[in-house]
């Protein structure tokens, strides 16, 4: 085991070792619950375990998950993952035993029984702090006297060992560094790339003596098309690029991109699906810049704004605007900005798991996710982590951002004079679903009222920094007089949309106001055409067709209420657009970005609210073939949470061209199963090509691993479809039989804690974990890291799971899906099967999804492993999902045990020699 830097300096430094604790820790899991004092464990019942932590403080890890698994949902205590988060803010550690283990330099733990024990060597070890050697010491004492005024349970340990400083700590929001004004970028300048200079600059990425890549070398000399000149106005050069898995696109693509970006003195967006693939992409640029100060200069990692910590809720959330844990959070937050590279509160060098130990209270009112930003009417406007990576990338070579926000800076970003010329779209066969989120329409009770909020302001009873529009822009408007009245217009306008306790009025039949009234007829309507016998309390939807009386008569006056709502906001965004043009004298530059700011924003929300009025006029009136509209009551487990109308384009890719493909001079839109489903038309209808003047050219690149002999697929024929004890009974035996290592897969979540609830406890016995999404109170992003550092762990998940997973190697042998992934049968889906081809359409989808999660499987040359769909009624259409050659196998569960387990224990070659294989071509299956 190779500990990291900063553990070696917790060893090496020269320190007086802690030798007692006044208290002990607490270990639970499936397999049992264990008590130590150190010296002394013992294993205990749940009750015990239960009645000690509610008398004194204990000593654990993960308090949520702990609690979870004693069924004490409030437990609390001394929580080893908090005194990490503040010992040593902006680093990351696996949230187990081991992964603590490692962070710390310790040896882990060989078992549960011993975890107790360890918990203590590690709190040991923790605060032990290094005198003088520690790089996070600056702000530790001033924040740990807060954090004992709050009585945060580690206070009293820490607060002695931490010397007072001999000079007053400098506070976080004077010690970050303010970013610099530069000067405009030029244009970029028109240059050819010959595909010769893109494998002459891979050859310098991978290095001398590296593997040759005949795949690789092709991919990187046919991607620089998308970087040449374009020819015709709003007619990109498109290229569409398969490159199957170990090709090693990413610095395939990279060659070209740095290329160009060097000799045009442009920046190219490169665009992923998933905060994992950013991640990733961002290590994989070490090859680019060694440098890291270079680095950091030429590559920018951008997400929406709503990812970023904003220092102005922070501050109020440590001025008293937080209480309880909720303040806690703030601290240790607090503490973390102090050091963090970007703010990125998701998905950057937060630790994931820190806000699930608070159950998220409060993390989201950290983040400006109400687009309630004031810009440069903030104090802290010139330190703000989203402006300073907003001028960064303008800067910057390559900039790593992510679908949904390529396609909003194009729809309503503010930053036009930069937008991007050249980008590469990473993971695109999910363009289709980000473009389908991203311009939709949802007149819901949770929509209107967060319009609410953000126009009023709070309200009677509501607490934090939260502002209305005329306390953002009360000094601005003051003037200008049509533009203060613009702003009195829009609140008195707003007080009709939905307010707080809307659904409870909706359910009494009590609603109050035209939108209200609106939501009622929706919800009355959608229970009298949706509502099943012996429905399970999920959501209802039915089409926008045949509207009922009540609905015809509520949408005119709602209409009336949102037409009044929407002049207003017009018309402030014309008068402020006019202060900009007049510019009078206190208009500095300061004053000039916010009020561009605020036309941005007010834009953003009026738009929305056209949008709303277009919905509107559906009802009753012509139906628009480019549309799919539809009324639904959203419900989790039987309870109500949103009730609305809803419009989705039936081809978003339309709105993709027009907005972010049309603009730009080239672009590269690549994946690892582009085609997966059918052909290079269905690759073109998913990307927006069709929308486009000037088709696209196609490259593929087929993946060199050896699949038919490192992996099989095994249909099991004899687990009934959606029998919850079969299923457990199948994903045990099968977990069991390949000793962990195992991805199991679910279409529906409650089917998913059924099985979870079942087998856990059982694995637990054999010594293999299983940890689950939507069970255990942890981040998808740290249950995929947990999986990964060990081997003998499974993990169970929904569609997050079956796409953008990388875990090479053995902790990976193994994916189990729980039946044929056919689409939900939604309004939606419906009017898109039905202009999509019929049930060729469904096909399609089920061949890219089970392609996908094969793929999980073999992530390098030499994993090997076992593809199980526990499904009997595999259509024999479908057997092309997966690669070319893998063997195809219908069993019964006994015998997929047994190949599993006879494979995935040694060494023989993985879809040879078995007389019930047969090649992907020739396997006999029903036809559905």
């Amino acid at each position: 085991m190779r500990p990291d830097p900063v553990a070696i300096l917790f060893q090496q430094a020269d320190i007086p070792k802690v030798t007692a604790l006044p208290h002990p820790a607490l270990h639970a899991s499936h397999s049992g619950v264990w008590i130590s004092s150190g010296e002394q464990t013992r294993a205990v019942s749940r009750g015990e375990a239960i009645g000690l932590a509610s008398e004194t403080p204990v000593i654990l890890l993960n308090a949520p998950l702990i609690g979870q698994r004693l069924g004490y949902a409030e437990l609390s205590g001394l929580d080893l993952l908090e005194l990490f988060a503040f010992l040593r803010p902006a680093q990351f550690a696996v949230p187990t035993p081991n992964g603590l283990a490692r962070a710390c330099g310790l040896e882990p733990p060989e078992n549960d029984a011993d975890v107790a024990a360890f918990l203590i060597r590690a709190t040991q070890t923790l605060l032990a702090l290094p005198d003088g050697a520690w790089p996070e010491r600056e702000g530790a004492w001033t924040a740990a006297q807060s954090l004992a005024r709050l009585r945060w349970p580690w206070a009293p340990l820490i607060g002695p060992r931490l010397a007072r400083p001999e000079r007053n700590e400098r506070w976080l929001f004077s010690a970050l560094p303010e970013w610099e004004e530069d000067a405009p970028r030029p244009a970029p300048r028109t240059i050819d790339l010959p595909p010769q200079d893109a494998e002459d600059r891979l050859r310098h990425l991978t290095g001398e003596g590296a593997e040759e890549r005949p795949g690789q070398r092709a991919y990187a000399a046919a991607a620089t098309a998308a970087f040449a000149p374009r020819a015709v106005r709003d007619t990109p050069n498109l290229v569409l690029a398969e490159a199957g898995t170990g090709i090693g696109k990413t610095l395939g693509y990279l060659a070209p991109a740095s290329l160009w970006a060097e000799r045009a003195g442009g920046a190219v967006w490169i665009s992923t699906y998933t905060k994992a693939l950013q991640r990733q992409l961002s290590a994989e640029t070490t090859r680019l810049y060694p440098d890291p100060v270079l680095r950091k200069e030429r590559v920018v990692t951008r997400k929406g704004r709503e990812n970023y910590l904003c220092l102005l809720n922070l501050e109020d959330a440590l001025q008293g605007g937080f209480a309880g844990r909720a303040a806690v959070l703030a601290q240790l937050v607090a503490r973390w900005a102090a050091y963090s590279s970007d703010g990125d509160m998701v998905g950057g060098d937060l630790p994931g798991w820190l806000t699930t130990l608070f159950r998220r209270n409060g993390s989201a009112a950290l983040t400006d996710r109400r687009g309630e930003c004031v810009y440069a009417g903030c104090p802290h406007y010139r330190k703000c982590f989203i402006e300073r990576a907003a001028r960064a990338s303008v800067q910057a070579d390559i900039v790593i951002a992510n679908h949904a926000l390529v396609m909003v800076n194009a729809a309503r970003g503010r930053e036009t004079q930069t937008r991007p010329t050249r980008y590469v779209f990473d993971e695109g066969h999910h363009l289709f679903d980000a473009a389908d989120s991203m311009f939709a329409t949802a007149l819901t009770g949770a929509e209107t009222i967060e319009l609410r909020r953000w126009i009023l302001g709070p309200e009677a009873g509501s607490r934090g920094r939260r502002r209305g529009l005329a306390a953002r822009l009360s000094d601005v408007a003051s003037y200008d007089e049509g533009g203060n009245r613009a702003i009195g217009d829009a609140v008195q306008a707003a007080h009709a949309l939905a307010s707080e306790g809307w659904l409870g009025r909706l359910a009494e039949g009590q609603p109050f106001g035209p939108i209200e009234t609106l939501l009622a007829a929706v919800r009355g309507l959608a229970f009298a055409r949706a509502e099943q016998p012996g429905d399970a309390g999920y959501g209802l939807e039915t089409e926008l067709a045949d509207p009922s009386p009540e609905l015809i008569d509520a949408a005119g006056p709602a209409a009336h209420a949102l037409d009044a709502l929407l002049r207003p906001l017009v018309t402030l965004g014309q008068r402020l657009e006019a202060v900009l043009h007049e510019a009078p004298d206190w208009l500095d530059g300061q004053a000039r970005a916010r009020v561009e700011g605020a036309i941005a924003s007010i834009a953003w929300r009026a738009e929305t609210v056209a949008a709303w009025l277009s919905l509107l006029a559906r009802i009753g009136g012509p139906v628009d073939p480019d549309f799919v509209d539809w009324l639904a009551v959203d419900r989790v487990e039987g309870r109500e949470y949103d009730v609305g109308l809803h419009r989705h384009w039936l081809d978003p890719t339309r709105p993709f061209a027009e907005i972010v493909l049309k603009p730009a001079h080239g672009a590269l839109v690549t994946s690892a199963t582009l085609r997966a489903g059918g052909d290079w038309d269905v690759a073109e209808a998913r990307t927006g090509a069709p929308h486009l003047a000037r088709g696209p050219s196609h490259f593929v690149a087929e993946s060199p691993f050896d699949y038919p002999g490192r992996a099989e697929v095994l249909i099991v024929t004899d687990v009934k479809r959606g029998d919850i004890p079969q299923l457990a009974n199948a994903y045990a035996r099968l977990i069991d039989a390949a000793k962990g290592g195992t991805l199991g897969l679910f279409t529906a979540i409650r089917r998913l804690r059924g099985v979870h609830g079942r087998i856990a406890d059982r694995l637990a016995r054999e010594g293999l974990a299983l940890h689950a999404q939507h069970v255990d109170p942890i981040d998808t992003g740290t249950l995929v890291d947990i999986f990964r550092e060990d081997p003998s762990a499974s993990l169970l998940g929904t569609d997050a799971l079956r796409d953008g997973v990388d875990v090479p190697g053995s902790s990976l042998r193994l994916v189990v899906m729980e039946g044929v992934p056919w689409p939900k049968p939604t309004v939606l889906h419906a009017a898109r099967k039905l202009a999509g081809g019929g049930s060729a359409y469904d096909d399609r989808i089920v061949r890219a999804r089970m392609a996908q999660a094969f793929g999980r499987l073999i992530r390098r040359a030499d994993d090997r492993g076992a593809f199980v769909l526990l499904s009997a009624a595999m259509p024999s259409r479908l057997r092309d999902a997966f690669p070319p050659g893998v063997a195809i196998a219908r069993v019964t569960l006994d015998e997929a045990v047994a190949r599993v387990a006879a494979r995935l224990s040694t060494d023989a070659p993985i879809g040879h020699g078995g007389s019930n294989i047969l090649p992907a071509a020739a396997t006999e299956f029903p036809v559905r």
